[in-house]
């Protein structure tokens, strides 16, 4: 059986030291800390050990893109979006260096990001990460990383640019979605099969590697679809209630 759970130590190593630093930082801070912030840092990281180490990793590198696509959204989607929730200015200050911020400015992160998503699904990059181990690790550090990057940016953890307000960041979302979006549909639409890994791999519940390519397509959309959504109310919510503030100034006597 060539499927199964599994223990990469180049992978998990970095979890491992991730829930260690946060927790001491935590404990440094007290109950200043809400405890969802810390539920969710937590939650973020339980994702990347379920990405990791469950059957999903294996599947997905030898016989299903559709399963490896899950383990991506996982690793460079729903982990980041968690643990940047669980990050506010107090636990980052250790880390308030000027290159975190360049690399946090919604110029640079958005389309880092972006640019990591696309480059990643070429076939060339994806076929050598199945191949070598080293490069798999790389790919999926890379996608953490942007991940986190992305959602800094958008749910600003750390102080942004004044010019970034509340709107401008819901036009950022229609971004990630489109980018997202437009390669899902590559997947979705396309009349072959791209990568050659899982067109020579064993026919796994019937799926023939196009099936599969778009059932993977059609769980990217879905997915990105669903948190860009529940973003957009959130920060749309948000928006109306700054624009309620604004008009209140401007209609109070002085």
């Amino acid at each position: 059986m060539d499927v199964g759970w599994t223990v990469d130590p180049l992978q998990l190593a970095p979890v491992a030291a991730a829930a260690a630093l946060y927790a001491v930082r935590v404990r440094s801070l007290g109950r200043r800390v809400p405890r969802w912030r810390r539920a969710s840092f937590f939650l973020g990281l339980a994702l990347l050990v379920v990405a990791f180490v469950t059957p999903l990793d294996s599947i997905g590198e030898r016989r299903l893109f559709s399963a490896h696509m899950a383990q991506h959204l996982l690793i460079g989607d729903l982990a980041p979006l968690l643990v940047v929730l669980g990050l506010d200015a107090r636990i980052l200050k250790p880390l308030l260096v000027p290159r975190l911020r360049v690399l946090a400015s919604p110029l640079v992160a958005l389309p880092l990001w972006a640019l990591d998503l696309w480059l990643w699904h070429l076939p060339v990059l994806y076929d050598a990460a199945l191949r070598n181990g080293v490069v798999h690790a790389l790919e999926h550090a890379l996608f953490f990383t942007c991940g986190v990057l992305l959602w800094t940016a958008l749910l600003e953890p750390l102080p942004g640019p004044r010019w970034f307000g509340t709107g401008r960041r819901l036009v950022a979302l229609g971004f990630v979605w489109v980018a997202g979006g437009v390669l899902s549909n590559v997947f979705l639409w396309s009349d072959h099969a791209y990568y050659s890994r899982y067109m020579r791999a064993p026919r796994t519940w019937g799926l023939s590697p196009l099936a599969d390519q778009r059932l993977g397509g059609g769980l990217m959309l879905l997915e990105m679809s669903v948190v860009v959504a529940s973003l957009f109310f959130w920060l749309g919510l948000r928006w109306l209630r700054e624009a309620e503030r604004r008009q209140r100034l401007v209609e109070s006597p002085m």
